[in-house]
C-alpha cells in the first residue's frame, strides 16, 4: 500500500526535520511544500516583479520552471535550471514570502503541483517507488491532501518555535536573536493564518505538540499512526 503522510505546522514546529526523518525511515518520498512557496518568492524578486503587484506576481509564477526534489536526502531545488536551495533560506526572503503566498491564484498553481508530485509518488512508474510520500506545509491535512492515510498537526510552544528558528537563521540561541525572529515567525504565521486554517487541527487530523519532545520520539509517534492504518 502507498501509504501518504501529512504534516502541517507553524513556524519552528520541527515539521521539516521530522518529515525528512520518517520519510528516510520508511523509504518515502519526501515534499517540501513550503520550500515551493519560498522558490515562487525568489523567483518573483529574480525577475524584478514587485511582491504587492498581484497581477505581476501570478504571471511570473505561472511561467517559474520548477524542479522540486523528493528525496530527503538530495534537497536541491532549482529555478530556471539554478539552484536557489540556499538563497531561499535567508531571513530576507523569509520576510516577503507570505505576501506572495497569500495570492489564491498562486496558491492555486502550486497546489495542482504538489498534487501532482503526491499523485506521482503513490504510483509506481519508471520514476518512482509509488511506495509513498509525505508531505508537509500548512494546509496539507485540509487542501491539498485531506484524504492522506495519516494527517497531523505539529505544534510547539512560541519559546520553543523562537530557538529553533533563531538557531536556523542566525545559528545561536540568545535575546537578541530570538527577538529579531520573533517578527518574522511571527508574522509569517498571521499572514499565513489568514489564508489557510493550519493553528487548529481539523476534524481526523491527530494534533502532537513538540514542545519537550526530540525528534525520534515525535517520529516513532507519527510511525505509530502509521501502522494503526497499514
Amino acid at each position: 500500500m502507498a501509504i501518504t503522510i501529512a504534516v502541517d505546522g507553524p513556524s519552528g514546529s520541527g515539521k521539516s526535520t521530522v518529515s525528512k526523518e520518517v520519510a528516510r525511515r520508511n523509504g518515502l518520498a519526501y515534499l517540501d511544500t513550503g520550500a515551493m512557496y519560498r522558490a515562487a518568492t525568489w523567483w518573483v524578486l529574480d525577475q524584478g516583479v514587485d511582491p504587492d503587484d498581484e497581477e505581476a506576481v501570478i504571471a511570473a509564477v505561472k511561467a517559474m520552471e520548477l524542479t522540486v526534489p523528493v528525496d530527503p536526502d538530495d534537497q536541491v531545488i532549482l529555478c530556471a535550471g539554478r539552484d536557489i536551495t540556499d538563497a531561499i533560506r535567508t531571513p530576507e526572503l523569509s520576510r516577503v514570502v507570505s505576501a506572495v503566498s497569500s495570492y489564491f491564484p498562486v496558491r492555486d498553481i502550486l497546489i495542482r503541483m504538489q498534487r501532482d508530485i503526491i499523485t506521482a509518488e503513490t504510483k509506481p512508474d519508471s520514476y518512482s517507488s509509488g511506495r509513498g510520500i509525505v508531505a508537509e506545509g500548512r494546509d496539507i491535512t485540509t487542501v491539498v491532501h485531506p484524504n492522506a492515510h495519516v494527517r497531523v498537526l505539529l505544534t510547539a510552544s512560541e519559546e520553543a518555535r523562537l530557538e529553533r528558528r533563531a538557531k536556523e537563521f542566525a545559528g545561536t540561541v540568545d535575546a537578541k536573536t530570538i527577538e529579531q525572529t520573533r517578527g518574522i515567525v511571527s508574522e509569517r504565521d498571521r499572514q499565513d493564518s489568514a489564508v489557510t486554517a493550519f493553528l487548529t487541527a481539523a476534524d481526523g487530523v491527530v494534533t502532537i505538540d513538540s514542545s519537550s519532545m526530540s525528534i525520534a520520539d515525535v517520529v516513532d509517534t507519527i510511525e505509530n499512526l502509521v501502522r494503526r492504518v497499514t
